[in-house]
């Protein structure tokens, strides 16, 4: 066989088999007939063979064609059964979904919603990446992240904007009669100094007066526990209420986005599709409690 043959010709082939003519081959394909004579003419001239003959009543397999139909049946049947099967992997909810998230959301968020979705769907496993940094689509390092600000787009990547969540301030029940005039007399926990970009940060800097800060950390899970510890007040994220005892000073000071990064492809594929829907319910169902409102 050259590498001229065409495949698509194959199914041609075994309907002119099957019908002995070309008009009843069209009818059966939808194909006109003059369309069939020059594929199966520039099919012939590929393979160097001469697959059928033909007589008064109709076309004839040669003993050639007749070898190339045996195993052409065989063929275009397993590439049959090959589309069926991936398009029901494609469809199927079931196998591995992993997402990458600062591990702040999945303790105090989604771990709380994800019996739900493992009982809808029994044969999905998800694996929690806790980073923050980002992760390569195109490599396959994740099939989703959750990030707290909007990404720099890249070829693979689809971005979705979830919402936002809201950053309160908190602090331990001794601090509860603490008034808004008084914050800046107050010690605070803080991050350290590598991460004084983050809005958190910058909020707490323009506070009066100054606060003073006692204690400074690179984890915001560290933050919530030493603030439950009452060390100092802290700016935490709205969707802590009602877990860790600690008593909420204001309404929402600071929001950021929250975005929803996959793969372009990832919408193609049953069990991503199913993930996809069940955050973006998610998180408009707690939206309130996220936002803090």
């Amino acid at each position: 066989m050259t590498s001229d043959f065409d495949w698509n010709d194959i199914p041609l082939i075994l309907a002119l088999a099957r019908y002995g003519s070309m008009s009843a081959t069209g009818r059966e394909l939808g194909v006109d007939a003059s369309t069939i004579s020059r594929r199966i003419a520039a099919a012939e001239k590929a393979l160097n063979l001469r697959l059928f003959i033909r007589d008064n009543t109709g076309y004839h397999l040669t003993s050639a064609g007749r070898v190339f139909v045996d195993y052409g049946e065989a063929v275009y049947g397993n590439v049959q059964s090959m589309l069926l099967a991936s398009a029901q992997e494609a469809d199927t909810i079931a196998g591995l979904v992993r997402i990458a998230a600062i591990d702040f959301l999945f303790d105090h968020w989604l771990l709380h919603e994800l019996p739900d979705l493992l009982s809808e769907h029994q044969a999905l496993e998800v694996q929690l990446l806790g980073d923050n940094q980002n992760v390569s689509f195109s490599r396959g390092e994740a099939d989703f992240a959750l990030r707290l600000a909007q990404p720099a787009e890249d070829a693979a990547l689809m971005m979705r904007k979830l919402g936002e969540i809201g950053w309160a301030v908190y602090g331990a029940p001794r601090f509860a009669d603490a008034p808004r005039n008084c914050w800046g007399t107050q010690p605070w926990i803080a991050y350290d100094n590598a991460l004084s970009n983050l809005p958190e940060m910058r909020w707490l800097e323009r506070l009066e007066p100054r606060p003073r800060i006692a204690l400074r950390v690179n984890s915001l899970s560290t933050m919530v526990q030493a603030c439950s510890a009452g060390i100092g007040l802290a700016l935490l994220p709205c969707l802590i209420e009602g877990e860790t005892g600690l008593q909420r000073l204001s309404g929402p000071e600071v929001h950021r986005e929250l975005w929803l990064l996959s793969h372009r492809d990832a919408g193609s594929i049953g069990r991503f599709k199913a993930v996809s829907s069940w955050l973006a319910r998610t998180f408009a169902e707690n939206r309130h409690k996220l936002c803090g409102i």
